[in-house]
């Protein structure tokens, strides 16, 4: 295995985390050991941020023993790599609106405990700023992916849990903002947004893996 960044490998075709619970799956993927290490296949068809990773994403924002706010963590395939990579000493605050999805996520987060689900609509940050605060405080990271209109201004809203100069990505979904325009143009709009608080790093194309969607790396101002 050859580290692609701190906790993420590659054997050259595929990518991997190792495994915070040896001999236990999440969604089916496959195990490989190696050199005495379980690592567990993150598939990039089913995992955005893998997929990100595959098309040459430049920097990892997670790492070992920080926080994260997911916001939109559905039933936990990408957000069980990431605590994977937090460790038992990271935090990761998973939210989600589905109820269907937080059953799935909550009986993930009883093993691994890393993982604290948080039933809520993203947009009403006030239901969970309890929680943040006065655990974390503020976060070392933020993801998101999740299907709305208003994709940035909902990850804005939320940055104000980010600490100052740290990264965060979001997943911009094309045709969740606008069925008429053109990608072009709405990843302009959203991007735009966005630079009202953050610093664009590198957005990254996630075909061929998902269509009309866009992985945005960005720091807080």
């Amino acid at each position: 295995m050859k580290p692609l960044f701190d906790g993420i490998y590659t054997d050259g075709k595929f990518i991997y985390t190792k495994n915070l619970l040896p001999g236990k799956k999440v969604y089916g993927e496959k195990l490989v050991n190696e050199q005495r290490v379980e690592y567990r296949t993150w598939d990039a068809n089913r995992s955005k941020y893998a997929a990100a990773i595959k098309n040459g994403l430049t920097k990892n924002i997670f790492q070992n023993g920080e926080s994260v706010l997911y916001l939109g963590s559905a039933e936990g395939t990408t957000i069980s790599h990431v605590s994977d990579i937090t460790g038992q000493n990271g935090i990761i605050y998973g939210v989600d609106l589905s109820e269907i999805a937080m059953m799935k996520l909550i009986k993930l987060a009883e093993e691994r405990t890393n993982i604290f689900p948080i039933l809520s609509d993203a947009q009403n940050t006030q239901n969970y700023a309890k929680t943040i605060t006065e655990t974390s405080g503020k976060v070392d990271t933020l993801f998101m992916d999740i299907s709305q209109r208003n994709q940035a201004d909902i990850f804005i809203r939320n940055s104000h849990f980010l600490k100052q100069h740290h990264y965060g990505a979001l997943v911009i979904k094309i045709k969740s903002i606008s069925q008429s325009k053109g990608k072009e143009e709405v990843l302009a709009e959203e991007k735009k947004t966005l630079m009202q608080d953050f610093e664009i790093i590198q957005v990254v194309n996630l075909e061929p893996y998902e269509k009309h969607h866009y992985l945005i790396l960005v720091k807080k101002k």
